[in-house]
């Protein structure tokens, strides 16, 4: 779970370096710590979200690996969404070319759904 005051980890799966940077940047401009995907197994990795391209192989099983786990991911890509992406219950499904502000405001709303609700001011009496 998320503090609504702590800053979100967010894994970034992409395969095009200069596309993979922008998705990186509108993460830190959330004010959120991008964790770009090197490879390999994601059990370790402590996250709150994921960014993933789905049209790779590993990318999809990363997905599948972190749904398991509860993770929310949001997919983007230049094909529209197939059903076995679908079924993996995603965030949000981007199609590329999108507004950089419709990342914004599904990655907000995926990240919204971990985090519990901020407690409530208590004034004494």
């Amino acid at each position: 779970m998320v503090d609504s005051s702590a800053v979100a980890r967010v894994l970034i799966c992409e395969p095009h370096e200069d596309i993979r940077a922008l998705l990186e940047l509108v993460v830190r401009r959330l004010g959120h710590e991008p964790v770009p995907y090197m490879g390999g197994s994601v059990e370790h990795l402590h996250l709150d979200a994921a960014v993933i391209e789905p049209g790779e192989e590993s990318a999809f099983k990363v997905a599948q690996r972190l749904r398991l786990r509860d993770v929310p991911v949001l997919f983007t890509s230049i094909y529209p969404a197939e059903q076995e992406a679908l079924e993996l219950n995603p965030s949000a499904y981007l199609v590329k070319p999108f507004p950089l502000h419709a990342l914004e405001r599904a990655l907000e709303a995926a990240l919204a759904h971990v985090r519990p609700p901020a407690a409530a001011a208590v004034r004494p009496d």
